[in-house]
């Protein structure tokens, strides 16, 4: 395996390098590739590899790779999602859209967490969305007749998989009888697997935060799945010692930041 860091797709993200394609292409880092990574920024390398393997790990994504259609529901979810089909409509959007009407959507999405561990405001969210302009992204919007009532940025990596990214719906239409999770859900799933025809659809990997509870949603009603790989994370020196100190009281500290980094951790350990 070559050694330069460059021959691998990086980028920071909170701090921390994650690998920049399908995490199937993702391979095990040597010292040089991940200390060259480190002399560039960020606190840590988050390193996975082994994609999908036939043991059972800490760390996993969350994918879908089979689709059958209303069949793969029982009565009453298909029911579920007709309603919520007969109510909003699902369709490709204009990133200039989410320009200029998306900020408050998810703003009102990241308030109803029950985590609050996120630092997102418009001017982080407008650069999201610059970033996404650099990659190959696509949006969806979700609208009640024409108000943009949701969206939902999805990673395309060609040739045949993509990531589902940012998704905010505002938290009224969750309790009001419009289910637009699973309109919007069964309309990706519908159109990436089943006209597409990808390898998978990711909705990203463990959640180190656990600020909602959209995987195991995913899992339960939608059949995604764990494709368990192995995980390392390497940190600077400094941040070394500093979660090597914490690591015992990683249950009882509040910082929602630090202890998601713990938990890394102890995914990591393979103790969480």
């Amino acid at each position: 395996m070559k050694n330069e860091w460059n021959d691998w797709k990086y980028y920071v993200y909170r701090g921390a390098w994650r690998f920049a394609g399908p995490p199937h292409e993702e391979q095990k880092l040597d010292k040089e590739a991940y200390s060259n990574l480190l002399s560039m920024g960020g606190l840590l390398v988050r390193n996975t590899y082994d994609f999908d393997c036939q043991k059972e790990t800490c760390f996993w994504y969350i994918i879908k790779d089979k689709f059958n259609g209303l069949n793969e529901f029982s009565p009453n979810e298909r029911n579920e999602i007709r309603r919520s089909f007969k109510e909003l409509t699902f369709e490709k959007i204009n990133i200039d859209l989410l320009k200029s009407k998306g900020w408050p959507i998810l703003k009102a999405t990241y308030e109803d967490y029950a985590v609050r561990d996120r630092n997102m405001d418009e001017t982080l969210f407008l650069q999201y969305l610059a970033d996404c302009e650099k990659r190959n992204f696509e949006y969806w919007g979700l609208f009640d007749k024409n108000r943009l009532i949701g969206f939902c940025t999805v990673w395309i990596w060609p040739p045949d998989s993509c990531e589902i990214g940012l998704i905010g719906v505002l938290p009224e239409y969750k309790h009001n009888n419009t289910y637009p999770y699973y309109g919007l859900f069964h309309n990706l799933n519908a159109h990436y697997l089943g006209e597409k025809g990808f390898r998978y659809v990711a909705d990203g990997a463990r959640s180190i935060t656990e600020h909602s509870q959209i995987q195991d949603f995913l899992i339960k009603k939608f059949h995604f799945r764990k494709a368990y790989c192995q995980i390392e994370v390497h940190y600077r020196w400094w941040m070394k010692i500093a979660v090597k100190l914490l690591y015992p009281f990683r249950k009882i500290i509040p910082l929602q930041r630090v202890k998601a980094i713990l938990n890394m951790e102890a995914m990591q350990r393979g103790e969480k």
